[in-house]
């Protein structure tokens, strides 16, 4: 995305993190209501990490995340209406009601989940990747990490791998400061996780993740890297959950204050404020698509009350021994 961002490009941010936004605010909904069980992980001021990765991306490019994924899925331009289907255990939903809100799939939009195993999407992503490499189709994988996955040694396998056959891998660690409770210094020795691929030769760097603008640009840079044939390249993109890890956890392990001082620098106002000031829409505009968007999800929420749960035939579908 080397060309300068037109009008329709920040329109576009704009409207991808917004529904981002309006859809995990309306699973939160559906969670507290109890037509989502099990595990649900918001996306809730992460948005401006995976949109702007979303404006460097191309067609066949893969995709592969942690459990976090509604976002991801929303970003890669996939059926909120099936994704909250899925949520609601749905036949209609993309993993037909068996994965739920952590194991989601869609092999027609390259996106490979959705893992719920800590760490697992480095090793398949990075697998994918050489499943690009032997393909010569000069597509890339973009692998999402989270800072608690760095401390696993499947992560540095898949690294090893990585640099060692130059594949085409992005790797994009999500760091929201918080391995589920536990703070990254508590865990992490040494603060700075995209330097553990430094021992392979892999390059990297820190990216501002509540300013999509700073991410479009490193994702850009790293993208043409893999792109080139140099090898994995990765992305440390600091950004903050304002909500807790899970809908079952509180947040009690972090201040009001800290999180008011990271409200202070939502990504999505930032945007908007943007679009105002360059005058590319007007706030009674940028309102109306608010509506729109809240209108979408509600229409995904309905969508997905009223499908049918899985058939009982259907409990050793998809089941390999």
């Amino acid at each position: 995305m080397k060309k300068k961002l037109q009008k329709k490009d920040y329109l576009k941010i704009y409207r991808y993190m917004l529904k981002i936004r309006r859809f995990e605010e309306r699973a939160s909904q559906l969670y507290g209501l109890g037509h989502i069980g099990g595990f649900c992980h918001l996306y809730i001021g992460q948005e401006a990490v995976v949109v702007g990765v979303l404006m460097t991306i191309k067609k066949n490019d893969s995709v592969v995340t942690t459990y976090r994924d509604h976002g991801h899925m929303i970003a890669r331009g996939l059926d909120p209406k099936k994704i909250m289907a899925e949520l609601t255990g749905k036949a209609d939903g993309y993993s037909s009601g068996k994965g739920g809100s952590m194991h989601m799939f869609s092999k027609e939009n390259n996106f490979y989940g959705g893992h719920g195993i800590v760490g697992a999407q480095a090793p398949i992503g990075t697998g994918i990747a050489f499943t690009h490499k032997y393909n010569g189709d000069k597509n890339i994988c973009r692998t999402y990490i989270g800072d608690g996955a760095m401390n696993n040694g499947q992560v540095f396998e898949a690294f090893n791998l990585a640099a060692l056959w130059k594949l085409p891998v992005l790797y994009i660690i999500e760091n929201n400061k918080y391995g589920m409770g536990t703070a990254v210094e508590r865990a992490a020795a040494g603060s700075e996780l995209y330097k553990r691929g430094e021992a392979f030769g892999i390059k990297g760097e820190i990216v501002d993740g509540m300013n999509v603008y700073s991410v479009i640009k490193a994702a850009d840079k790293a993208g043409e890297h893999v792109r080139s044939g140099k090898g994995p390249y990765i992305l440390e993109v600091q950004t903050y959950r304002y909500r807790g890890h899970s809908m079952s956890d509180p947040a009690k392990y972090r201040t009001k204050a800290e999180l008011e001082e990271y409200k202070n620098s939502d990504p999505i106002e930032i945007v908007k404020e943007i679009i105002l000031k360059k005058k590319i829409a007007s706030k009674g505009e940028l309102e109306k698509l608010n509506k729109e968007i809240i209108e979408e999800v509600k229409l995904a929420a309905d969508f997905a009350l009223e499908s049918k749960f899985p058939s009982s035939d259907e409990l050793y579908t998809d089941v390999y021994l």
